[in-house]
């Protein structure tokens, strides 16, 4: 017994003289050559470690110019988010590395391009790290795009960071790529609810050729006859499925994170502690009560600027219908996910609550200088959904 543990013991001591004289060769070495050499080291331990299928096992150290932005990341960092990043990596260091995967002679981020842009862009932070930024490589088996897609997304969605024009792209690219709903929800993290409202900013004609707008202020997945496209488009088919009304001198815009509809949860896909009967039964209550809808509509004109010119001014949507259930969301938290409880209103109620979302949607147009419109106007039966 005590000549195995002197054994064990000795075969232990020359190990670490061995890897003390590796270290000692090393540390002499030109400083990117240093870096490439203990680079080397990583991988090589990590073809034989027990975590090799995990890739923050091995991270690697690049120089930052080598980084490159993918073309889908729909993640958008605030000034004021920015800062607080480049302050949490000059504080903390990199706590996080890059993950990235090989592509054309460069390394394209799937995520973490914005702890790459401080890497980059920050003095302080790049010269502590020598111009260099930490990467971990994604499994080859993601090294498809959908996959690195659906990769980026599960990402920023883990952060709460997504943006809705943005993540309505990469879903239309998913599912001309022949994706279904179920694959792309389950690769997201998202329900099949999401999808179908990411599809309808799009604008998509024959997504929803059988779910015009109708006076029933809902909507229904009706995309399963979906026909894939593919990248031989003419222009006559570009133009069949661009967005429609995006020229019209009387429409504004603004981007997704001034949405003030957004923010209050105007597109969540539940309401916490309440079931799907009971947010459509407050549904009905709610625009049944014409005291408690003008109180609604009265607020998100006063209040939801942005995105009553955003929605308002758009001519090809259902402006009635955007109405009601923006007073809803505002007045109750209530997401317009839960629209057909409208359907629970009898026809004089429907006609009365439509009556008073257009006498709204008039007040707002008259007072910014514009023309009133009538209900058909309003409704714009067309090529954009209920829900924008």
């Amino acid at each position: 017994m005590y000549v195995c543990k002197k054994q064990i013991n000795m075969e232990y001591n020359d190990r670490i003289e061995l890897i003390n004289s590796l270290i000692k060769n090393i540390e002499h070495f030109p400083f990117d050559e240093r870096v490439s050499a203990i680079n080397l080291i990583k991988e090589q331990l990590h073809d034989i470690s027990p975590f090799k299928n995990e890739p923050v096992d091995c991270v690697i150290w690049v120089k930052s110019e080598l980084v490159t932005a993918n073309d889908y990341n729909p993640n958008k960092v605030a000034p004021p988010e920015m800062e607080l990043l480049e302050i949490s990596i000059m504080n903390d260091g990199y706590t996080q590395p890059v993950v990235t995967f090989p592509h054309d002679g460069k390394i394209e981020v799937v995520d973490g391009f914005h702890r790459t842009r401080v890497a980059k862009e920050s003095k302080i932070v790049q010269k502590r790290v020598f111009g260099y930024v930490p990467t971990v490589s994604i499994r080859k088996e993601q090294y498809d795009k959908n996959d690195r897609i659906a990769s980026t997304i599960r990402h920023n969605r883990a952060r709460g960071k997504h943006q809705v024009d943005a993540m309505s792209e990469i879903v239309l690219e998913l599912k001309n790529r022949n994706w279904k709903n179920e694959r792309i929800a389950r690769e997201l993290g998202m329900d099949e609810e999401e999808i179908l409202r990411l599809c309808q900013i799009t604008g998509l004609q024959d997504i929803f050729k059988d779910d015009d707008f109708s006076n029933s202020w809902n909507s229904s997945d009706s995309i399963e006859t979906f026909e894939p496209l593919t990248d031989d488009l003419n222009e006559e088919e570009v133009e069949h499925y661009r967005t429609v009304n995006t020229n019209d001198p009387e429409r504004i815009f603004h981007t997704f994170e001034k949405w003030e509809c957004h923010k209050a949860g105007f597109y969540a896909s539940k309401k916490e502690g309440m079931t799907q009967d009971q947010c459509e039964q407050l549904y009905c209550d709610f625009l049944s009560n014409d005291e408690n809808f003008r109180t609604g509509l009265q607020g998100i004109l006063n209040n939801w600027i942005n995105s009553c010119e955003h929605y308002l001014t758009n001519k090809a949507m259902n402006r009635i219908a955007w109405l009601g259930q923006a007073a809803m969301c505002y007045a109750t938290g209530v997401p317009s996910k839960y629209c057909a409880g409208f359907n629970l209103l009898t026809t004089a109620q429907q006609d009365k609550a439509n009556e008073t979302a257009l006498e709204y949607l008039n007040i707002w147009r008259v007072k910014y200088g514009m023309n009133e419109i009538t209900m058909d106007e309003a409704l714009s039966i067309g090529r954009q959904i209920n829900i924008y």
